[in-house]
């Protein structure tokens, strides 16, 4: 089988060192369908030009393509059997037509919840839309979405043998969406120190809740990537996640990052049907559903009973179940072929 994985023209490298959604994705899939034992080959300009052997490299997209240039003859010469891509490809008038021409299948996973795709991107077949959460596979349900959890991977994040770690950890983009300081709170009721790990996209959110997010007890890490990315969730005793109400979150990478690393979870949601409910299990994490008419105190208080519960688990079995379920050759399989 040979398996085409096209960049998306984005400000991240390919594969990005520590954060990025579809970039990181794409370089899991990449990886997936290498170790399942397909032929692969990275289509686009983005990739870093100084990857380990063993990758074919071909910086051509396909929305650049001219309709009978030599190009094209050769991109079909190719002889692909998949093309995966970002989820905005299928809905590109350029990139369809050149992929109209390749008599290939096409899949992609959805990473915005926002994101409108045209009436004719998906056929459920030979165009395969994945999506992660029963409330994503409803939001797009028009788009006869496959439902399947997402692996995501950075460069150099090989997880070490799972510990039982010390200190709480909370990871992402610092704003309003992702409401790190209702992690930030939970962990002061518990009297435990929590690092904050991740770029700072609001600083107003910032300073709207400095009080919290300027706590003793708060670490300010930073954005990591590699391995120091990888240390900070496996050293962790328990990842904290959190997101604001009203936000709709995708596919977050850091479920299978953290699982992976042997880290287990407490969850914060509002509903439920979410990405947290679809990732985890009782052997790997704890979900407080929070009504989203209760104040930040007491999902706060809910979210550090969750951490209580979570702390107990067993690292060694959280991460034998995160390898399995975000094994990367499992994820590519699964979106492979379309369903029977």
């Amino acid at each position: 089988m040979l398996v085409g994985v096209c960049d998306f023209p984005g400000s991240y490298a390919f594969p990005p060192a520590g954060y990025g959604g579809i970039e990181r994705w794409l370089w899991a899939v990449a990886v997936g369908a290498r170790t399942a034992g397909a032929d692969v080959h990275l289509l686009g300009p983005g990739w870093l030009a100084d990857l380990e052997h063993g990758w074919v490299r071909k910086p051509v997209r396909l929305e650049d393509i001219t309709t009978g240039s030599l190009a094209e003859r050769e991109l079909r010469a190719n002889g692909y059997d998949l093309l995966v891509v970002g989820h905005e490809y299928p809905s590109l008038p350029a990139w369809t037509r050149t992929w109209s021409e390749l008599d290939c299948d096409v899949a992609t996973f959805q990473h915005s919840p926002v994101f409108q795709h045209t009436d004719a991107a998906f056929d459920g077949k030979r165009s395969r839309l994945y999506c992660y959460s029963p409330e994503m596979i409803e939001r797009y349900a028009r788009c006869e979405p496959i439902p399947e959890l997402a692996v995501h991977f950075g460069l150099d994040e090989a997880e070490p043998p799972a510990l039982a770690g010390r200190d709480l950890v909370w990871l992402g983009r610092v704003d309003a969406e992702k409401a790190p300081h209702l992690a930030t709170r939970a962990a002061q009721l518990l009297g435990r120190r929590i690092r904050i790990v991740g770029p700072v996209f609001d600083e107003e959110y910032v300073r709207r809740h400095a009080r919290l997010l300027n706590a003793d007890h708060i670490e300010w890490v930073g954005e990591l990537g590699g391995p120091a990315k990888t240390a900070a969730i496996h050293e962790a005793s328990v990842f904290v996640y959190t997101y604001a109400r009203t936000y709709v979150e995708a596919g977050a990478a850091v479920f299978g990052e953290s699982l992976r690393a042997g880290t287990p979870m407490a969850a914060l949601t509002w509903r439920t049907g979410t990405c947290a409910e679809a990732a985890l299990c009782d052997a790997t994490g704890t979900i407080a559903v929070a009504d989203p008419e209760a104040d930040d105190e007491t999902a706060a208080q809910q979210l550090a009973h969750a951490i209580e519960q979570a702390e107990s688990l067993d690292h060694r079995e959280v991460q034998e179940v995160g390898l399995h379920r975000f094994d990367p050759a499992r994820h590519f399989t699964a979106m492979a072929a379309p369903p029977c």
